[in-house]
């Protein structure tokens, strides 16, 4: 039985190398354009910077936008402890979790984009609409992907969802899934994180008006939604079920590193595709999700 110490201690774990994959990713990009780059810790730095900060407000704005910001990042910290790592588990499991885990991803957008709206900006509404458009077909994916899992395991909690060998579908399984990851995350080549013209944003022009503290929790929201859809992403088709405990633990590090520079290396070498091109990319992954589905359904009638 978990104990109350367990779980405090798998937040901690979450909480603390969430930052450290953003570091990787942004050392990759610039290794492959040879550039130094900031430190791997950089964001570490930019969160203490941001939390010692005051918060500025615009006189338009409701409670309602702390309260955003606030409820996202403690839905995103909730759906981190339903997914296990590796060989330890989840902290919090119980059936049906992986239900509560889409719905907890559902809700940290929603109450981020509820706060762009409150500050009345036509940018930041405009960077919201844009987020929950692409929403649509991302969680349609991602809940296809969850259905493929539950057919090859005959479960739907996340940690027997997870804990199998590897499938037939497990290629188009994490094809989708890394693309799903991508758009997500605000990724290129469906957003590019690094860009300042407000016309071309997407999640980070709902952010412009967040200071401070708030900042922080946006900034480390957004680390902590990435390093949980690369451990889903790694341990949805590793076969961590045939492995020793201390070797799946080695693996399911190594393979999130793996992730971590595939995103780099995404960055890098492609360039952001136009708005009327993303639904196609994301109806693509929700076709790769759908047939692995369709591969582990027919693999359990044969």
């Amino acid at each position: 039985m978990t104990t109350a110490f367990d779980i405090l201690l798998r937040l901690l774990l979450w909480l603390l190398l969430a930052p450290l994959v953003p570091g990787i990713i942004n050392k990759v990009k610039a290794w492959v354009a040879g550039r130094r780059g900031p430190p791997v810790l950089q964001l570490y730095y930019d969160l203490a910077k941001l939390w010692r900060k005051g918060v500025v407000l615009s006189t338009a704005v409701s409670p309602g936008h702390i309260a955003g910001t606030a409820v996202a990042w403690m839905a995103l910290v909730l759906a981190a402890l339903l997914l296990p790592a590796g060989p330890a588990g989840a902290p919090l499991a119980f059936r049906g979790d992986a239900l509560l885990f889409v719905y907890l991803l559902a809700l940290a957008r929603f109450c981020t984009a509820l706060a762009a709206l409150d500050t009345g900006s036509a940018f930041e509404g405009m960077g919201a609409a844009r987020e929950v458009s692409y929403a649509v077909l991302g969680e349609a994916a991602i809940i296809t992907a969850l259905i493929a899992l539950s057919l090859q395991t005959g479960s739907v909690s996340l940690t027997t969802m997870l804990a199998p060998a590897a499938g037939a579908g497990a290629a188009l399984l994490a094809a989708g899934l890394f693309a799903v990851l991508l758009a997500e995350n605000c990724r290129v080549p469906f957003d590019d994180p690094n860009t300042h013209l407000e016309l071309t944003m997407i999640h980070e022009v709902m952010v412009l008006d967040h200071s401070g503290p708030p900042l922080a929790a946006v900034l480390h929201g957004a680390s902590l939604k990435l390093l949980m859809f690369s451990v889903l992403l790694v341990q949805a088709v590793l076969p961590a079920g045939e492995l020793s405990p201390l070797t799946a633990a080695c693996a399911l590090a190594g393979s999130v590193l793996a992730v971590a520079v595939g995103v780099g290396l995404v960055e890098s070498l492609l360039a952001r595709l136009a708005f009327r091109r993303v639904p196609l990319l994301l109806t693509t992954a929700f076709l790769l999700c759908l047939f692995a589905a369709l591969v582990s359904w027919r693999g359990g009638h044969l």
